[in-house]
């Protein structure tokens, strides 16, 4: 089959499955990934393989760029502290976390005595990025809070650039480099200023653009330059292409948007990024499901069951940690947030490209792969199918979820 012709059945089979899940108040990413499970098993299309390239060249520029477009910089600048502290050493400690109790776990129960904290390491940087796409959307179905909804947002676009840089330095560092903590740290200061420098550059460049005309097609495009193009250049001088592309998104939609563009213009650049990050989940989320192959991960079921714990606990120690830091601050955390951050931390499609990006004689890679498909399949199923429920329990939110699939649609609008 064509390439083109497959892409035009992808995305009619996303169609369908947001036109009927709008009926039984159902996920719609979740959907699509519990579709994409079923046709990938059947082998009846033939879709591409969600691969590192594809992601980071086509749906991870687009998907940053639009959710960090409307994050609300009021909003986010109320919880700069908490963010931060979830973004950065709190990445590092649910590494660690994770790595300490899955390696425990493996040995403990005699699932795997070779599996050594440096396989731990390099699993806890796999999965320390969360997604919250289909979090995001049931948060604003049931009328949770601002906070807490830019608070899950914002966290999950900073780690997403922070865990990327940790898993590059873990990565090497088990293959056998001895780097200093000067040079590490150097390292990181590097990938991740650099993308700032750049992203900031792109988005004030496009800006300026923007301010000097009136034509929403060419103000269009300069957002797609200013998302696409901070991230390629970023990611050619070896910075983080991730923290460029959400450092233009957030500068454009706070600047760009609100003192460059008329109405008419800020009403079609929305209009563009809303459809484009709908037809980027769509993919992503069907390709999530027809890369698992559920016959291999039941081979592993035992240590993915025990990876899956891990990771949870994790989180939860790094949220609990940060919280109870903040409880004196301005930005003190309510208790039932604790509970609703650390189940909401799913895990996506960039912790399984990070997977396959291993390198191919890396030990125990086969195992690392399982176990982060595994851990992102159970977070994305049974995590997110149970949100509503905690919500409701918790009373975070102020009314039952009426139409799921359109708020997972509009969820960044």
């Amino acid at each position: 089959m064509r390439i083109e012709t497959t892409l035009i059945l992808l995305f009619s089979i996303a169609t369908a499955v947001a036109l009927a899940v709008r009926a039984v108040r159902f996920p719609y990413t979740v959907a699509l990934v519990l579709v994409g499970l079923a046709l990938g098993s059947l082998g009846l299309v033939p879709a591409p393989h969600l691969t590192k390239d594809l992601l980071f060249a086509v749906f991870l520029p687009g998907l940053l760029f639009e959710a960090s477009f409307n994050i609300n910089a009021r909003e986010f600048w109320a919880s700069r502290l908490t963010v931060g502290a979830l973004a950065v050493p709190g990445v590092v400690a649910a590494i660690a976390l994770t790595a300490l109790l899955v390696t425990g776990m493996m040995t403990g129960f005699a699932l795997d005595r070779d599996f050594t904290w440096r396989h731990g390491m390099v699993f806890g940087a796999l999965i320390a990025a969360t997604d919250p796409i289909a979090v995001v959307a049931l948060f604003k179905q049931m009328h949770v809070g601002h906070r807490l909804t830019a608070l899950v947002e914002a966290e999950s676009l900073l780690n997403d650039g922070t865990s990327v840089v940790f898993f590059t330095l873990i990565l090497a560092y088990v293959g056998g480099e001895s780097p200093t903590p000067g040079s590490l740290s150097l390292q990181f200061l590097y990938i991740v200023g650099g993308g700032l420098v750049i992203g900031a550059l792109l988005a004030a460049l496009a800006t300026h653009i923007t301010a000097r005309i009136d034509d929403p097609v060419i103000e269009i495009a300069l957002t797609v330059i200013a998302a696409y193009g901070s991230f390629a250049l970023a990611e050619e001088v070896h910075c983080s292409g991730v923290i460029a592309t959400v450092t233009a998104g957030m500068l454009c939609g706070t600047f760009g948007r609100e003192r460059a563009m008329t109405a008419p213009t800020r009403l079609a650049v929305a209009t563009f990024w809303d459809y484009l990050a709908f037809a980027l989940n769509s993919f992503v989320f069907l390709l999530i499901g027809f890369e698992v192959e559920l016959p291999a991960l039941a081979v592993w079921a035992p240590v993915i069951g025990v990876a899956w714990l891990g990771a949870l606990v994790g989180r939860f120690g790094v949220v609990f940690l940060v919280t109870a830091a903040l409880r004196g601050t301005r930005e003190r955390v309510p208790s039932p947030w604790v509970a609703v951050l650390t189940w909401g931390g799913l895990r996506g499609a960039l912790s399984m490209v990070l997977a396959l990006s291993l390198p191919a004689d890396f030990p125990h890679r086969s195992q690392l792969i399982a176990m982060t498909y595994g851990v992102v399949l159970l977070s994305l199923v049974l995590q997110g199918l149970s949100m509503p429920w905690l919500i409701r329990r918790l009373k975070v939110g102020h009314s039952e979820p009426v139409d799921i699939a359109v708020a997972e649609v509009t969820s960044r609008a």
